[in-house]
């Protein structure tokens, strides 16, 4: 029985689930949008949306706080870019809203192998 275990396990080893979450949300940050299967979008939506809400509420927050929070996110990422567009640019567009910051678009079935296929994106407002 699986009790309390959260997260799906994607049929990979436990590194390489870490490596591909941290892609997948870096590209999602980089591009604002990106097209995979369901099971990977489920798979990252929720840290991803957990790391927006870290840098939007760092912004009114005191100066050893946003360091905190930007140092938070670079151990989850691993990337100073990333993480300066994240609280400079995407985290700001969402200060008046209260989570729910993507949308997951279904695209149907991939030729190849028939894997149901969704278009993850940062919500527009």
């Amino acid at each position: 029985m699986r009790h309390q275990v959260a997260g799906y396990k994607l049929n990979r080893s436990k590194g390489a689930r870490t490596a591909l979450r941290r892609n997948l949300i870096k590209q999602l940050f980089t591009h604002e949008r990106i097209k995979t299967t369901v099971a990977k979008a489920s798979a990252i939506r929720g840290e991803a949306e957990r790391l927006i809400t870290i840098a939007k509420n760092s912004v009114e927050a005191e100066d050893a706080q946003k360091v905190h929070a930007r140092r938070l996110v670079i151990s989850r990422l691993g990337d100073n870019q990333i993480v300066r567009k994240l609280f400079d640019d995407i985290a700001p567009r969402f200060a008046s809203r209260n989570g729910g910051y993507t949308r997951m678009l279904k695209l149907g079935p991939r030729p190849g192998d028939a894997a149901e296929m969704v278009l993850l994106e940062l919500v527009e407002e």
